[in-house]
C-alpha cells in the first residue's frame, strides 16, 4: 500500500455514503434503475425544470430553501422550492408571451444574480435551450457564440448591454428581444424590462410533454485551435446530474451545498443548477469573485457541508500561509470535490493537512455533460489520480489504429487515449452545425476524449496530458502534467505550465513556467535548485531543462492553466481563440 494514499473508513463518517461498496454497486447498476428517483412530467416525458424544482415545491420540501443568494455586499436573498417554482413559471410565461417556440435558444450573460438562476429553469419549462455566456467575454466571443447558437433572447445587465452588445447589435439581426435583469423600465420594443415582463406574467405555468431527446442546453466549448464549438445536450442528461449527485457529491436531504463556477461554464450550470436542486438541497450562490477571507467566512457562516470547487482556487488557498481551521469553523464540512483540470497530489494532501479533508479529483468535459470518474468520499484516494470510473460509465484506455479501429489496452500503466463507450444518458448528441467535427470525437462505439492517460492494477486512471500536449524529447514521451505535478511538491512553488520547446538534438526540451509561493523570489540560485529538484525527482530524461518564472500563469476561467497559450508566446505564434483566458 503507498503511504500517500488516503484510507477512508466508513465507520468514521458522521453522515453514512450513498455509495460504499463501490464494485457491488458498479456491477449491478443501470440506468434505468436510478431513473427511479425521478418524477418525470405530469403530462409524460421528463424535464430537468420539473425534476430541479417543482416535484420538489409539490411536495413536503415546498418551504425549504433551494437558494440562498449572498450578494457582494452582504445582502441576503432565499427563495425556497415553492417560490422558485412561481418565479420560474413567470420567466415561462415571459417566454411564451413573447413567442419564443420551442428548441428556440436563449443566451444568458449576467454576473451570479438571483435572476438568472431564476431564467435558466423558466428557460427550461417553456422548452426552450438555454445558453449560457461567461459575463467577462468581450463583444467578440460573445458575438461568435451567439451567431454559431442562432440566438432568439439575450439575458444580461444593463452595463453588459451597454459596453458589450451595443457594439456587435447590427451583427446578430435575427435576435429578437434583449431582457435586461436590472431594469425597471422597457427601452424600446426590443430592448425590455425583465422586472416589468415578470410583474405582469402569470405565476402558474404547466410544463408541456418534453422529450428526453429534446435539446435542454448549449455550451460553447474552445479547443486549442478554431471556433468555440456548441455542445448540444439534451433533458435525459437529467440522468447522469442525479447519478453524479447522489454518488459523487454524495447529497443527502440536510446539506448545504456550494459550487463555486460560475453558470457561463458548464460546471456552474451542470453542478451549481441542475445538480442540488434535483437532490432537493439548498444551493449557495455568491456573487463575489474569490477572496480567500471571504470563502472561508461562507463556509463557517452558512455551514457548507459540500464543496465542489476548482483547482486554481484551491492552489490560492495554498499560497497563503494560514491555519484555515484554527482561524475559521469549518467542522460542517464534509466533503470537498474539484474539477477544471486535474489535481496535483500536493493539492490532494494539502485539503488533508489544513482543512482537515482530503479533496478528491473528479474527471469530465463539457462533451460527457456530468462527471465520468471520480475519488468518491467512501473510497481510498489516491492523490494525483483522476478517481475510478462511476456506476453506468465504461471507461477504457485505447489505441486508435490506422486501419480506422480501435485496440482496448488492458495491460496496466499503459498510456493510451481515454475513452468513454457511448450510451450513457448525458453525452453530447452534436456539434452545432458541424456534423463533420462531431464525427471525428468516435470511434466505434467510444468517444475519444482527447486526454491521453493510463489505468493502474486496481481501475484508478491517471492524467498524462492533452494528446496535442504530449511532449516528444529524445525519443521519450512526457506528460506535462506529471512534470507540473512534481514541480509543485518543491516549497516555493505554487503553480506550474510545462510545454515542449523545439530543440534541434532532442525534438523539445521540457520547459517549465514557475510562478512562486509568498516570500519566495526569482533568481538564478533558486532556477538551479529547481531544475536539480525535477532530475531527483523524474530524471535527466523528463525533468524541465529551463525554468523560467511569471508572476501568474495563463489560466481559463474554470482553472486550466493554457499550456497553448504558454507554448504561442515562447515561440511568438498567434496566440488563437483567448475568449476564455482569465483576467
Amino acid at each position: 500500500m503507498n503511504e500517500k494514499w488516503i484510507e477512508k473508513n466508513v465507520d468514521d463518517f458522521i453522515v453514512e455514503p450513498n455509495l460504499i461498496d463501490y464494485d457491488k454497486e458498479y456491477q449491478r447498476f443501470s440506468w434505468d434503475d436510478m431513473a427511479c428517483g425521478l418524477d418525470g412530467l405530469p403530462s409524460g416525458g421528463l424535464n430537468i425544470a420539473h425534476e430541479a424544482i417543482d416535484r420538489h415545491a409539490n411536495s413536503k420540501l415546498a418551504d425549504k430553501t433551494a437558494l440562498l443568494w449572498l450578494g457582494q455586499n452582504g445582502e441576503r436573498k432565499t427563495y425556497t422550492f415553492a417560490k422558485m417554482k412561481k418565479e420560474t413559471a413567470k420567466f415561462a410565461n415571459v417566454l411564451k408571451k413573447l413567442g419564443i417556440s420551442k428548441g428556440e435558444r436563449v443566451f444568458t450573460l449576467s454576473p451570479r444574480l438571483p435572476e438568472l438562476y431564476i431564467s435558466v429553469i423558466g428557460i427550461l419549462k417553456n422548452q426552450n435551450v438555454v445558453c449560457p455566456l461567461f459575463s467577462q467575454f468581450g463583444p467578440e466571443p460573445i458575438l461568435q457564440r451567439m451567431q454559431r447558437g442562432d440566438a432568439k433572447v439575450l439575458l444580461t445587465t444593463k452595463r453588459l448591454y451597454k459596453k458589450k452588445i451595443i457594439p456587435i447589435l447590427d451583427k446578430l439581426p435575427e435576435l429578437r428581444f434583449i431582457l435586461l435583469l436590472d431594469s425597471d423600465e422597457h427601452e424600446n420594443e426590443k430592448v425590455l424590462s425583465f422586472s416589468s415582463l415578470m410583474d405582469e406574467a402569470s405565476d402558474i405555468f404547466e410544463i408541456l410533454h418534453t422529450e428526453a431527446e429534446d435539446m435542454s442546453i448549449l455550451h460553447f466549448t474552445s479547443g486549442t485551435t478554431g471556433m468555440p464549438k456548441g455542445v448540444v445536450h439534451v433533458h435525459k442528461a437529467v440522468y447522469t446530474h442525479y447519478m453524479t449527485g447522489k454518488y459523487v457529491l454524495d447529497l443527502h436531504p440536510d446539506d448545504i451545498y456550494w459550487c463555486t463556477a460560475d453558470p457561463g461554464w458548464v460546471t456552474g450550470t451542470s453542478y451549481g443548477i441542475i445538480t442540488p436542486w434535483i437532490h432537493g438541497v439548498t444551493n449557495i450562490v455568491d456573487e463575489g469573485e474569490f477572496d480567500a477571507v471571504r470563502w472561508y467566512k461562507i463556509l463557517q457562516g452558512e455551514k457548507v457541508s459540500v464543496w465542489y470547487t476548482a483547482p486554481t482556487a484551491i492552489r490560492r488557498l495554498m499560497r497563503i500561509d494560514s491555519e484555515p481551521t484554527k482561524e475559521y469553523d469549518l467542522s460542517s464540512l464534509r466533503l470537498i470535490q474539484s474539477v477544471g483540470e486535474p489535481l496535483n497530489p500536493e493539492a490532494v494532501i494539502w485539503g488533508e493537512k489544513k482543512l482537515k479533508l482530503p479533496i478528491h479529483d473528479n474527471w469530465w468535459q463539457t462533451e460527457t455533460g456530468g462527471i465520468m470518474i471520480s475519488n468518491l468520499i467512501s473510497q481510498t484516494i489516491r492523490p494525483g489520480s483522476m478517481g475510478r470510473p462511476l456506476p453506468g460509465i465504461e471507461t477504457g484506455i485505447i489505441r486508435q489504429n490506422e486501419d480506422g479501429t480501435v485496440t482496448e489496452i488492458t495491460e496496466p500503466n499503459k498510456e493510451g487515449d481515454l475513452a468513454i463507450k457511448v450510451g450513457f444518458p448525458s453525452l453530447f448528441r452534436a456539434y452545432l452545425h458541424a456534423q463533420e467535427k462531431y464525427d471525428k470525437c468516435f470511434v466505434g462505439d467510444w468517444y475519444i476524449s482527447g486526454d491521453l492517460a493510463y489505468k493502474d492494477e486496481d481501475g484508478y486512471f491517471w492524467f498524462v496530458g492533452r494528446a496535442d500536449d504530449i511532449i516528444k524529447t529524445s525519443g521519450h514521451m512526457v506528460g506535462p502534467f506529471e512534470v507540473e505535478s512534481t514541480l509543485m511538491e518543491h516549497p516555493a512553488v505554487a503553480e506550474a505550465g510545462v510545454i515542449g520547446k523545439p530543440d534541434e538534438m532532442i525534438g523539445q526540451l521540457v520547459k517549465a513556467f514557475i510562478s512562486l509561493k509568498a516570500g519566495y523570489e526569482p533568481s538564478d540560485e533558486l532556477k538551479r535548485e529547481l531544475i536539480g529538484f525535477g532530475r531527483k525527482k523524474l530524471g535527466v530524461a523528463v525533468a524541465p531543462k529551463e525554468i523560467e518564472f511569471q508572476d501568474n500563469l495563463p489560466k481559463t476561467r474554470s482553472g486550466k492553466i493554457m499550456r497553448r497559450l504558454l507554448k504561442a508566446r515562447e515561440m511568438g505564434l498567434p496566440e488563437g481563440d483567448t475568449s476564455t483566458l482569465e483576467d
